[in-house]
């Protein structure tokens, strides 16, 4: 039994499915991929606050000025994996030997890198992109001019920057769902059955043993036993959210909402981490995917595949370190020819822009998934709690990565290039305080939420090393809440390699 299809419960649900003598049966939420913004992969947009989205908004923030931050997720087949930016960023060996010190050597680099490579070479597409922008070139001549590396995205210790590698077949995204569900071989299995809105409201107890999961569909509610075992793979805000509705959680929390407790792990929920960026705009005159849909373009993508719609947005990256002391990278900056502002989900801006900004990879602050209530349809409560540490760490390396971009913008290659700063608003210098209003009024997730339901050698871990859930039977969680830190990356290739080992994980013990 499987809920959940992104980026590691369509894997864990195929590799599982290849034994004919076992029967699996997946959950997902959402509906089929059918939009077509799915797999046009500039439109990743136009999908956000929509049906195929589970549309979450933050409580207000203390450190953002008490603004309310929308995180997206992906409600659909391929989960966030069919509406991300399609970044193929692994992170560093060095994040994954984290892994290892917490939850044992298994999670180490040098045994999660036959995984990913296996990936890599695999179901998943990685591709380089067919139609990056001119512009996008233009910034990574001006990082290096102001003395940064310009290196290939290949290394298991990045030291520059590079465009993005994405996860695209012949310029259409190729999700997760495209990759591990959908091939002809795997849809033909008569022992895979995928239900699709299909909404998870708790796993099913028999004491301490999880034998199923309780689910509504098609206006009905039912009840799926699992001979064997759950696999909660439903992400890092609604697995935390099942287990307290199923009754694992802390005690005094689940009390409150009147729901009964089968396991007191109060870490549930807890150790929320994200990547916070700060996307600084500016107006540009012209090669900005502002003009994305234009007849032109729509027609170079359906007939070549090729153009504008190929983009996947964030085009460029680059990994650097706050301050010169420091072992590894804290920060990556990102840049999108594009303006890409207000998450894409405010005003359209008619004009072309860019947008360049740190991202805080490593941050101090950490956050809660808690119930708001017992009903499975209420939304959680997610409190990220950024930049709140209280030595203001978070805040320091952000605004480092912010006068680095300021750098970047003023250099020979974007002279005569970069305008007007249309964001934040009403700024007219790259001064210090001009920076400080961009942290405070237009920074936003980057849609990297993991650690909730994190695993560890240790007995207050959510999960142990072979991802069972502490204090129960027969369940286990495989996606990026059972992960104990970021890693310096995007979570859509760490959390694919979960499902590979999770895969692995299972099979062994049965």
């Amino acid at each position: 039994m499987v809920v959940g299809t992104g980026s590691a419960g369509a894997v864990v649900a195929n590799r599982l499915s290849a034994d004919p003598s076992v029967r699996v049966v997946v959950l997902e939420a959402g509906k089929r991929d059918r939009d077509p913004f799915v797999h046009i992969p500039a439109g990743f947009s136009k999908l956000m606050r929509g049906p195929l989205d589970w549309d979450y908004l933050t409580e207000p923030q203390q450190g953002l000025a008490g603004r309310r931050v929308y995180w997206p997720r992906g409600k659909m087949l391929g989960g966030s994996s069919s509406m991300n930016a399609m970044m193929w960023v692994p992170g560093f060996a060095a994040d994954y030997d984290a892994w290892g010190e917490q939850a044992g050597p298994s999670w180490d680099y040098a045994h999660l890198e036959p995984y990913l490579r296996q990936v890599e070479s695999g179901p998943l597409v990685i591709s380089e992109q067919r139609s990056p922008r001119a512009s996008t070139a233009a910034w990574l001549t001006a990082v290096r001019e102001c003395g940064h590396r310009v290196e290939e995205p290949t290394s298991a210790q990045p030291q520059g920057f590079c465009q993005t590698r994405v996860t695209q077949r012949r310029g259409a995204r190729w999700s997760s769902a495209d990759a591990y569900l959908k091939p002809k071989t795997v849809r033909k299995r008569k022992n895979l059955t995928v239900l699709t809105e299909a909404t998870a409201r708790r796993v099913v107890f028999a004491g301490d043993r999880a034998i199923g999961v309780e689910f509504d569909h098609k206006g009905g509610r039912t009840v799926v036993t699992a001979r064997r075992e759950v696999v909660l793979c439903a992400g890092a805000i609604n697995t935390p959210q099942l287990l307290m509705l199923s009754g694992v959680g802390d005690h005094d929390q689940l009390a409150r909402h009147g729901i009964t407790t089968v396991a007191h792990r109060p870490a549930v929920g807890a150790n929320l981490l994200d990547h916070l960026v700060v996307p600084l705009g500016f107006d540009v005159p012209y090669d900005t995917l502002f003009a994305a849909e234009k007849p032109l373009e729509l027609l170079n993508y359906l007939l070549r595949r090729r153009g504008m719609l190929t983009s996947n947005v964030g085009e460029a990256y680059g990994f650097v370190k706050s301050r010169p002391e420091l072992e590894l990278p804290d920060l990556e900056l990102i840049f999108a020819p594009a303006p890409f502002f207000d998450e894409a989900i405010g005003d359209p801006y008619l004009n072309h822009a860019v947008v360049m900004g740190p991202i805080l990879l490593t941050p101090a602050s950490s956050g809660v998934i808690a119930l708001r209530s017992a009903d499975p349809y209420d939304k959680p409560l997610i409190d990220p709690r950024y930049l709140t540490d209280p030595a203001g760490a978070d805040r320091e390396a952000l605004m480092a990565g912010l006068r680095m971009c300021a750098d970047i913008a003023r250099s020979p290659a974007l002279r005569g290039t970069i305008g007007r700063i249309a964001r934040p608003l009403d700024a007219t210098e790259l001064d210090d305080d001009t920076l400080a209003r961009a942290l405070e009024t237009v920074s936003h997730t980057l849609y990297h939420p993991v650690g909730t339901c994190r695993m560890g050698t240790d007995d207050a871990s959510v999960v142990d090393p072979e991802l069972r859930v502490r204090g129960v039977r027969a369940l286990r969680i495989a996606d990026a809440s059972v992960m104990p830190t970021l890693i310096r990356g995007h979570t859509h290739a760490p959390t694919t390699v979960v499902g590979e080992k999770a895969a692995d994980l299972i099979r062994s013990a049965h």
